[in-house]
């Protein structure tokens, strides 16, 4: 194994280290399932991995380990509503699910959440766990700044009809937390 390698093991490590509870807590916004948040994001950085030479023209790594774990979720739920038809076909039969043990109002966040278009739940989650300005949100959901704007206007307002409190959006900004305190808060919340 050469000395590049092992550097890009190392910085690979470091952004592990620094950016994976985040992006754990973030897919599982968008996903509402733990398992697969995890899971995702895990593909990412084997991703990441796989393709040193790319990984090391990254210039923002966790904004591109969050792009591709988004993708890498997107994926997965095509492939999931595939299965679900066959499912409810009767030619498969459905597997059980696994959940971790959450407070009432972590699952009713994610439920809140879940019942939002894709589009606005991924918006939600990018601002405000995810914690980039409008403009990056706008980048990475390839809209519009007005339309992302739009979107967490209708989605705050559609999650506090959910959550039975319209007079002020769920608390979701992560931006002063430390990894440590959001990992801690996604297993107690």
């Amino acid at each position: 194994m050469g000395g590049d390698d092992v550097d890009l093991q190392e910085q690979i490590r470091q952004v592990y280290a620094a950016s994976a509870a985040r992006l754990v807590a973030q897919m599982y916004a968008m996903t509402g399932d733990y398992a697969e948040a995890q899971d995702v994001v895990q593909e990412a950085f084997v991703r990441a991995l796989s393709r040193p030479a790319l990984f090391r023209e990254v210039t923002n790594p966790e904004a591109w380990l969050r792009t591709v774990s988004l993708n890498v979720a997107r994926s997965r739920h095509r492939r999931r509503v595939l299965l679900h038809g066959l499912v409810r076909s009767g030619r498969l039969d459905p597997a059980p699910s696994s959940a971790p043990a959450l407070s009432a109002d972590h699952v009713a966040l994610v439920a809140a959440l879940q019942r939002l278009p894709r589009e606005a739940r991924e918006t939600v989650v990018l601002h405000h766990l995810a914690d980039l300005p409008v403009s990056e949100v706008a980048l990475a959901m390839g809209c519009s700044v007005e339309a992302v704007k739009t979107r967490l206007v209708r989605a705050r307002r559609a999650l506090g009809e959910h959550l039975g409190d319209d007079d002020r959006p769920p608390p979701l900004r992560a931006s002063t937390r430390t990894t440590a305190r959001t990992e801690q808060e996604v297993r107690h919340a």
